[in-house]
């Protein structure tokens, strides 16, 4: 078991989770995944109201990887707290950390999103997600602006003692720096990085995906996260890494893990190939990291 103190010494199995958005609310996946076999689950993102995502197609594969643009749908709230949440809790019985991850389109609504999931026992984390777009200040996203992610984290800190992640966008000009506020106030670490802006088009010029843009993830990524969290490492040396983007190996996640992540979170590789995630856990632990 691995205990990391920042997240109130929860016990990890191990140091692999699932990334949020590729994981639903961990039931789905009993029968396709061995989900006891994993330090963690990422649920599927929380959002204040329900939201029924961006038109089809979402997804789109390409020789590098994959985009995606599901629109963070979710049953919103209410539901979540009443069905979803309380079900993955049960399901994970322990055997592996629930960690949630929590959307807001306004600097106020994390915060109300996590004061609605007071009372739910056994959540090891929040992990805001803070590549939303702040939809009254014309769609920059939260973790762009160092006073919006200050801002939102002071306000989620005030709403919950359950401690807090924040999630990053690979764009930033400077990630370190966005952390490093994320930290100062109040965050107990961060999870490097979410996915990259990209689009393609079909051969008749049209776009691939239904909303025209999406989320480039996949082995893109892993360059990309790894120096991320290196920095962030080297300006952090106290806060709560998980590494996140493009790992595919336990070679992968151990280049997460030298640039100084403490966890790493697997997402589209888990799509294409189930028996991925339990798999890189196992070697991971076989070569004690």
């Amino acid at each position: 078991m691995i205990t990391i103190p920042a997240l109130r010494n929860a016990p990890f199995r191990n140091r692999v989770l699932l990334a949020s958005g590729t994981a639903g609310y961990a039931t789905e996946l009993d029968g396709v995944m061995d989900l006891d076999a994993l330090g963690g689950v990422v649920s599927k993102c929380v959002s204040l109201l329900p939201r029924h995502g961006n038109p089809a197609p979402r997804v789109a594969e390409f020789a590098g990887g994959m985009m995606n643009s599901v629109g963070l749908a979710n049953p919103g709230l209410a539901s979540v707290k009443a069905r979803e949440l309380p079900a993955m809790l049960a399901r994970a019985g322990g055997k592996f950390q629930v960690l949630v991850n929590v959307v807001g389109f306004t600097m106020e609504e994390y915060a109300e999103v996590i004061a609605g999931l007071a009372g739910l026992e056994g959540i090891a984390a929040f992990e805001l997600n803070l590549s939303c777009p702040n939809t009254a200040h014309g769609g920059i996203e939260f973790g762009a602006e160092p006073e919006s992610v200050a801002t939102i984290v002071k306000q989620c800190r005030a709403a919950t003692e359950v401690p807090l992640i924040a999630k990053l966008s690979p764009v930033l000009a400077d990630p370190a720096s966005i952390a490093a506020v994320a930290v100062e106030a109040g965050a107990a670490g961060v999870s490097l990085v979410n996915t990259f802006p990209g689009t393609l088009s079909e051969v008749d010029g049209g776009p691939r995906l239904g909303a025209g843009r999406g989320g480039v993830s996949g082995p893109p990524l892993l360059p990309i996260g790894v120096l991320a969290v290196r920095q962030t490492r080297q300006r952090l040396p106290n806060a709560v890494i998980i590494g996140v983007g493009g790992i595919r190996s336990a070679e992968d996640a151990r280049q997460y893990l030298r640039a100084g992540a403490d966890l790493i979170a697997i997402g589209t590789a888990g799509l294409a190939e189930p028996r991925l995630p339990p798999r890189v856990a196992r070697e991971l632990e076989q070569s004690r990291g």
